[in-house]
């Protein structure tokens, strides 16, 4: 990549596959990030670029991609593949450019530290933030790189959802299950058998996740 390709990409702004560092944070807060981007579509982490767009780099490229490596290694379950770039911006000054694709081994979690059983919470990518998954969307991660095709009967219960959605747009979970008058549980579980046959669309949200329509 070229300076003039990073300042074009620089100014597009972070968004839902792209997030700037002005270096490596903490261990489990890169982690998180990556687990995040590995976790949606993918996407790129530019380190050496402030919130602001500002492209800064720093001198010790080598200290940075080692706190990068021992940061996945140490937090990221399973491991994450990414690729490394690096940038001049200037006098002995580089942008690290790391690039995560979406993974075909979702979820990953991020393992914090003092873990006795190796796991922590798995994180995704709304807009430009990465937020915790809910638990519905650690079930469509599980089954989205595994399900060919769901089977289900379209009983009254789908139809009364439908009909709902057709009106309203959206739907939540708990919404869900007191229209149907169902166990928050069931209403779940309709919810994402729905989305894995594609009738429905799964959309993490930091105040609670929901369903549209998938057509």
């Amino acid at each position: 990549m070229t300076l003039r390709e990073l300042e074009q990409l620089v100014a597009l702004g972070e968004g839902l596959s792209l997030e700037f560092k002005r270096r490596v944070p903490r261990p489990e807060r890169i982690a998180k990030e990556i687990v995040a981007l590995a976790n949606t579509n993918g996407g790129r982490i530019v380190l050496g670029v402030g919130d602001d767009g500002s492209i800064e780099g720093f001198e010790n490229v080598s200290e940075q991609l080692f706190l990068l490596r021992e940061a996945t290694k140490a937090h990221c379950r399973p491991p994450v593949d990414y690729d490394t770039e690096r940038v001049v911006v200037g006098d002995r000054r580089d942008v690290i450019v790391v690039t995560i694709p979406e993974s075909h081994s979702k979820p990953h979690v991020v393992v914090r530290d003092g873990s006795a059983n190796g796991t922590g919470p798995a994180y995704v990518r709304v807009e430009e933030r990465s937020v915790e998954a809910s638990d519905e969307t650690l079930e469509h991660l599980r089954h989205e790189q595994t399900e060919e095709g769901v089977t289900f009967e379209f009983g009254e219960t789908e139809s009364l959802l439908m009909r709902y959605l057709d009106d309203y747009g959206r739907i939540t979970v708990p919404q869900f299950a007191k229209l149907a008058d169902i166990p928050p549980e069931r209403a779940s579980q309709t919810l994402l058998r729905l989305t894995r046959a594609d009738l429905l669309h799964l959309h993490p949200a930091e105040e609670g996740d929901y369903f549209t329509l998938n057509y």
